[in-house]
């Protein structure tokens, strides 16, 4: 903790960050310059290179976006963000994140993902956050509790789910003010967004959005009822106004891939201020989910593809999570480097992992992180030595039915507590059909 209070107090940091702004790009390689005499982790060092590399060469899609975010961005969110995100969760943060994990022999995650509430506005097709029931919220000061604790683990990076956060936009905007060393993301279906939370939310400086789209009107549409898409268009709209750091959150299955894999796509997603996009494939969870939207895995293939492509191309951070597990060695869950809570307090591996032995309201975080499931998560990790498979349900269905089973975890989808072999059930012949795809691909990436 005091690791990143110094590194935030230190008045050398924020005469940088206005010597910066005045010029991004002409300033940069000369920061760091100074930035690599005064490094004391070689860690960062190959980052820095990469940095300066970026910043040398004009046409760089990457140097792009690097004029974007001084160009687009409110200044405050500027420094908010390279100072809690960059440093605390970032440099700061890791240091104490790896004694913790020594400490206390377990996984720490960077992130912590959690659900202010169930609730939502929109009733989507195939949704899994349905499954855990609609009336569900957690308290104010059990939010408090995971931030607390987490920061004293060196986690600063929170990242909030649902349901829909924005049903409770007068506790998000506090969490954010009254940790105002912490970096905030909240995926949203950003229907509620509108001028007087924005002016919230550029206000305190720290918080960010993931904004669910699926394709143009009639792909968002399909499944997330009509109008959605032009509500989306227009909050985008005002966070771009407001000069708020926001991207695309889109779940590609076997209806509209084609669409948003496309570069048109993409590039609209551009146009309208996205600085990042995030890509989710559809996973059948709960009885009601529609296995049918599952990507085929020429689908998927394709999404491997372009997300190779629009990273050396596109001004904007592009990340597929199930095809870029090469990238950080498999799977990323279980606390390895994030852990979802939901809103009833169950802490859960992932976010489309819905099995537990704790709840965030009767343990502390540590003792979660050191609970049966996590400690089978951090034991089988990676799931398999081919990381374009990293999926424990998805991708190696019979992973997770052995680590619920060896755990004893339960269910926490209070709407039809859905059994570990119900859902892999659904996944196991996707898996097969992706195996011999991802081996060729894993062989020959090219």
């Amino acid at each position: 903790m005091g690791n990143v209070k110094q590194l935030i107090d230190n008045a050398v940091m924020k005469e940088a960050f206005r010597y910066l702004q005045k010029d991004p790009m002409k300033n940069l390689p000369k920061l760091l310059n100074w930035a690599d005499k005064v490094m004391v982790n070689d860690v960062y060092r190959p980052a820095l290179q990469t940095f300066r590399e970026i910043s040398e060469d004009p046409a760089n899609n990457w140097n792009i976006l690097i004029n974007r975010f001084f160009n687009e961005l409110n200044p405050g969110i500027q420094k908010k963000f390279l100072i809690n995100f960059m440093v605390n969760a970032g440099m700061a943060g890791n240091g104490i994140i790896q004694k913790s994990k020594e400490k206390y022999d377990c996984n720490v995650p960077w992130a912590i993902l959690f659900d202010p509430t169930a609730a939502c506005n929109l009733n989507c097709t195939g949704c899994w956050s349905a499954e855990y029931g609609k009336d569900i919220s957690l308290p104010f000061p059990i939010m408090q509790k995971i931030i607390k604790q987490g920061k004293e683990l060196g986690i600063y990076m929170y990242i909030l789910s649902g349901g829909e956060p924005t049903v409770r936009k007068d506790d998000i905007i506090r969490l954010a003010e009254e940790n105002n060393d912490c970096m905030f993301l909240s995926f949203t279906n950003a229907v509620l967004i509108d001028e007087e939370f924005a002016s919230q939310v550029e206000r305190v400086g720290n918080l960010m959005f993931a904004v669910s789209v699926e394709g143009y009107e009639d792909e968002t549409d399909m499944r997330r009822g009509k109008g959605t898409y032009q509500k989306v268009m227009d909050a985008m709209d005002i966070l771009q106004k407001h000069g708020i750091i926001f991207g695309f959150s889109t779940c590609y299955h076997s209806k509209n891939t084609e669409v948003v894999g496309s570069e048109e796509w993409v590039d609209a997603m551009i146009a309208k201020g996205c600085k990042f996009g995030w890509y989710f494939t559809y996973i059948p969870i709960g009885k009601s989910a529609v296995p049918e939207l599952l990507a085929r895995p020429e689908q998927r293939e394709f999404m491997y593809h372009q997300m190779r492509k629009f990273r050396t191309t596109k001004p904007c951070f592009i990340l597929d999570f199930w095809n870029d597990g090469e990238y950080v060695n498999g799977c990323i869950a279980g606390g390895r480097s994030y852990l979802h809570i939901n809103s009833n307090g169950d802490v859960e591996p992932c976010a489309f992992i819905h099995y537990s032995n704790v709840n965030i309201k009767d343990v502390n975080l540590v003792d979660a992180l050191r609970s049966p499931l996590f400690q089978e998560y951090r034991k089988n990790q990676p799931f398999n030595h081919n990381h374009l498979r990293p999926c424990p349900m998805l991708d190696n269905p019979e992973k997770i039915q052995e680590m619920v089973s060896k755990s004893n975890a339960r269910s926490t989808q209070l709407e039809d507590n859905e059994s570990v072999e119900e859902l892999i059930a659904k996944t196991v012949l996707a898996s097969e059909n992706w195996k011999v795809v991802a081996d060729r691909l894993w062989a020959n990436p090219h």
